[in-house]
């Protein structure tokens, strides 16, 4: 599994927030949006904003950095996580 992180800026609520399409095997899978300073304790985490087959999620996702991001993906992919 090929798993590709592309910066994307998103547009969110009132502000436009740092954010991540994620592709896996040249396929977009998510994308992932960095809470900004607006939300607080979690400012800083990523949020799955959006994730398609596999990755799509009735309950709210947040990671607490991007390697915890990409272990829960390579999870629910079947894959293992990629190296440090």
């Amino acid at each position: 599994m090929e798993l590709t992180l592309q910066p994307v800026r998103v547009r969110t609520g009132d502000e436009t927030e740092r954010g991540l399409l994620v592709f896996v095997d040249g396929a977009l899978a998510a994308v992932l949006v960095c809470l900004s300073d607006a939300y607080g304790e979690e400012a800083g985490q990523w949020f799955l904003e959006a994730g398609f087959g596999s990755l799509a999620s009735p309950q709210p996702k947040i990671f607490s950095d991007l390697d915890a991001a990409e272990t829960w993906i390579a999870r629910r992919l079947g894959a293992s996580p990629r190296p440090p």
